[in-house]
């Protein structure tokens, strides 16, 4: 799918589960059981060992029925790797251009991290779909609320401390999408098999984000 077809699966679903583990072992699993509980966008680390594998084999089970990315990119070597992968967006954890311009090369969503209002514009303006507000939890849904205001036009999705209880605080400040790592992707659920769980995890955090908006 293009570029844009994909930016239009995350704003309408409203979240990015982020895959982080120790293992890559089961992972292919786990992307199937957030498929099942309603998540079809689905970001898959570099911290973890073997991720180009890892994002090779998702893509190979799930095809188009997810959007795959690769996430805690710091260079454009890691991202052209995932692109190539088959990685159809790109994260990370700071704002860096060449990897932005990369990504806007070769036609594929860019995530970008950002926390100040300087970092945040600079990311949309060199070419960002969604800037990263992270770490989240830092200033919570009023920080989001504070930088939504002056910047109303920037996709803000924010990242770290977003979980059932805060996830309607942050939709209200103005975030277009919300990440959620270890808060859906349990690392005891991943460690014990428990895909049930995830599964489970999933239903919950899509009936939230659409009870936040109101659907």
């Amino acid at each position: 799918m293009s570029r844009i077809e994909n930016l239009q699966r995350v704003l309408d679903l409203g979240i990015v589960s982020i895959i982080r583990a120790e293992s890559g072992e089961q992972l292919v699993d786990v992307a199937q059981a957030l498929y099942e509980g309603g998540i079809d966008v689905i970001e898959v680390t570099f911290t973890v060992p073997g991720v180009l594998q890892i994002i090779s084999d998702v893509k190979k089970a799930l095809g188009d029925k997810i959007v795959l990315g690769a996430g805690t990119v710091l260079d454009t070597e890691s991202a052209r790797a995932a692109i190539l992968a088959g990685a159809e967006f790109v994260v990370t954890p700071t704002v860096n251009t060449d990897v932005i311009q990369l990504c806007n090369r070769y036609d594929k969503m860019i995530m970008p991290g950002g926390f100040t209002p300087t970092e945040i514009l600079t990311a949309w303006e060199a070419g960002a779909d969604i800037v990263k507000v992270f770490p989240a939890d830092v200033g919570g849904p009023n920080y989001l609320k504070a930088i939504h205001g002056p910047l109303p036009q920037i996709r803000l999705l924010p990242t770290g401390g977003v979980d059932l209880e805060t996830l309607p605080a942050f939709v209200k400040a103005g975030a277009c999408a919300v990440g959620l790592g270890s808060a859906l992707v349990e690392k005891q659920a991943v460690a014990a098999g428990d895909l049930n769980r995830i599964r489970s995890l999933a239903e919950q955090y899509v009936a939230k984000m659409k009870e936040a908006r109101g659907q």
